[in-house]
């Protein structure tokens, strides 16, 4: 039987997927958002999934657990937001560490925006190591690039592993992929032409490099769409409209030498998602699950490092194929 993981703040599933496919058993994944755990029960039908607030989990049901890993919110660290840190209402790094207090996991994984690497937080930092040192752990933090994993995509995440003991001195960060990723065009070249759009060939030579940061955004602003100016300048550079999302690919009617706008698998795709994971909601909430997530291989490259360091063995990358799993 495989080590337990307990996810907090699962989302639409990335975290969670990577980390099954480095080996892990989900015990349970918590999440607030019911589009979300409909997204999980629908792909996962034999995982619990637990529709909650943290701050209502008692991490004690856990105790023992082998990892505990989330993705707690980003927006009080964004460069986006107002970065207001401790003083941001949706700051759930408190809950996080009374919930490692409860359950005492052997390894602990945390993921959020690179922002939370700026000076800015540097004494936030280092109050929260402080605070896993009194638990008993040995934390260390990292960025990580996606794009260094195989994901057609720059997103880089600030992320924090957490042990005890002699599999703390064992954890090495995951070293990155040698091959560089598929472009844009490449990645999406089949659903990009898959209604016959007579200017698909021409618009995967266009693409010719990769995503930018896919952003999720928020609930309390409009329908979807790739970013920020910055940012649609950015897609616009590869070809892509970045004002929305479609609901099909284009068709043979699309002008040829138009920027056609990408669909929610196609980002599905450039996030790290196999095809065959299911997002349930409307647009604008499947959307959402697609861009705040943490890219499955990169959660399953991390979570192969903390299986490496919490078993002392070395242990295969995935337990499946990464072309089956994540291309």
């Amino acid at each position: 039987m495989g080590l337990a993981v307990l996810e907090l703040c699962a989302g639409g599933g990335g975290q969670a997927l990577g980390l099954d496919a480095a080996g892990f058993q989900s015990a349970a994944a918590i999440e607030v958002d019911g589009s979300c755990c409909d997204t999980l029960r629908l792909n996962r039908p034999k995982w619990r999934i637990i529709q909650s607030d943290i701050r209502e989990i008692n991490g004690r049901e856990f105790r023992g657990i082998d990892l505990l890993a989330g993705g707690v919110p980003c927006p009080p660290f964004s460069i986006a937001g107002k970065q207001l840190g401790r003083g941001d209402e949706r700051d759930l790094f408190p809950e996080a560490l009374r919930i490692i207090e409860e359950c005492k996991p052997s390894a602990v994984l945390l993921e959020n925006v690179p922002g939370f690497a700026s000076d800015k937080f540097k004494s936030y930092r280092h109050n929260l190591g402080l605070a896993l040192s009194r638990l008993g752990y040995e934390a260390r933090w990292n960025i990580l690039n996606a794009c260094d994993y195989g994901v057609p995509q720059l997103r880089p995440r600030f992320v924090i592993v957490a042990l005890r003991d002699r599999p703390a001195r064992r954890f090495e960060w995951p070293e990155c992929l040698t091959r560089r990723p598929a472009t844009v065009g490449k990645a999406l070249e089949d659903l990009m032409a898959a209604r016959h759009w007579p200017g698909a060939e021409a618009w995967v030579g266009k693409a010719s490099g990769i995503a930018p940061t896919i952003v999720g955004g928020s609930k309390k602003h409009g329908g979807p769409d790739l970013g920020p100016t910055r940012a649609r300048r950015q897609w616009a550079a590869l070809g892509v409209d970045g004002l929305g999302i479609a609901d099909e690919p284009p068709d043979h009617a699309f002008p040829v030498g138009a920027k056609p706008r990408l669909t929610v698998r196609m980002v599905a795709r450039l996030q790290g998602f196999p095809d065959d994971w299911h997002f349930v909601g409307k647009k604008t909430a499947a959307y959402r699950q697609v861009g705040n997530a943490f890219p499955p291989p990169v959660a399953a490259h991390v979570g192969c490092a903390i299986l490496e360091a919490l078993a002392a063995v070395r242990t295969p990358l995935l337990r499946r194929s990464q072309s089956s799993l994540f291309e």
